[in-house]
């Protein structure tokens, strides 16, 4: 009866004004040209990034999951009988299943994803797996605003953002996000989240530019998705991908790069692009354990716990909410 119930009830976002469209059209006409990397996650490229994430050179997911893994009891400890675990970008529930393995006392889950496909597919794996934990997906973007179900227990909340998802956002974006995140979870909350380490940049520029190339058509796909959704008239093979380490900043930047001068209909918008001009796509900031204490410090949270993995290449964060 419980998994029934909870079958039944499914949170929806409220709808945005046409952010996609809004988005690109706004992105591609800046100078320099960029395009968010949230938008990489529709069905294909969210099967894609799953195949990334197994791929040898690819060691973040690896290494959370052996910290996820190996620091279990210490992680269920932040989740005390009757809690609620918020995802931010839930995806495919790998990493979450192992924190719900060993944390019984979560009485609510609620991932969060603009993936619809995929959050519903993982949401009633996870009833059947769970009889007795209320699943309750929202379909939306989690780096705008959006409300959590009205039907959430009254216990404590752990936000869990793994991934390092949160390299993904400029320094000032991330602030903004950590905030929000804490403002909406609430007094006495925590959250666990994966953060990526500053290493040597041969391990790095291997990870985003693996030796079969799905980092590649990852990337790539982001133009498929504008022709498919948007009405763009992309020339996928007049693009290449490109994937650098910034030193100085201290983060990956991913390019795709026009092969040729060339002009692309977008939304009923003409761009131009001169050869080898780039569309900016995603930016992986790397931390130390004191920079990214300092940036949670500053949005906010308390760090109260970090975990890393035997070679030290990734770490997950556990943060207390101070100000909540």
């Amino acid at each position: 009866m419980a998994a029934q119930s909870h079958a039944a009830l499914r949170y929806q976002a409220p709808e945005l004004e046409s952010p996609f469209a809004s988005d690109v059209v706004a992105g591609l006409t800046a100078r320099p040209k960029r395009l968010a990397p949230k938008y990489f996650y529709d069905e294909v490229g969210a099967r894609l990034f799953e195949v990334i994430t197994a791929l040898p050179e690819y060691y973040p997911t690896r290494c959370e999951l052996a910290i996820l893994r190996e620091r279990s009891l210490e992680i269920a400890g932040f989740f005390p009988a009757g809690s609620t675990l918020v995802e931010f970008g839930s995806g495919s529930s790998k990493k979450v299943r192992i924190v719900l393995a060993s944390a019984p006392g979560i009485a609510a889950y609620v991932p969060v994803d603009i993936s619809a496909e995929m959050l519903e597919q993982e949401a009633q794996a996870l009833r059947g797996e769970h009889p007795a934990l209320a699943v309750l997906p929202v379909e939306g973007d989690f780096t705008r605003s959006f409300a959590l179900p009205a039907a959430l227990p009254a216990g404590p909340r752990v936000g869990f953002f793994p991934g390092s998802t949160i390299g993904n956002f400029e320094p000032t974006e991330a602030v903004a996000f950590l905030r929000h995140a804490g403002r909406m979870l609430g007094r006495g909350s925590h959250l666990l989240i994966g953060v990526d380490l500053v290493k040597e940049p041969n391990i790095l520029h291997a990870a985003y530019n693996d030796s079969i190339g799905v980092t590649a058509a990852f990337n790539l796909n982001l133009l498929a998705r504008i022709n498919r959704e948007l009405g763009g008239d992309f020339v996928i093979a007049n693009f290449s991908h490109r994937a650098i380490y910034n030193s100085v900043r201290q983060r990956i930047e991913m390019h795709l790069v026009s092969r040729v001068h060339q002009r692309v209909k977008v939304a009923g918008r003409t761009v131009e692009f001169q050869a080898g001009e780039t569309i900016h796509t995603e930016s992986s900031y790397k931390y130390t354990r004191d920079s990214f204490g300092a940036l949670a410090r500053e949005a906010g949270w308390q760090p109260v716990a970090m975990w890393t993995d035997g070679s030290e290449n990734f770490s997950v964060h556990a943060l207390a909410w101070g100000t909540g």
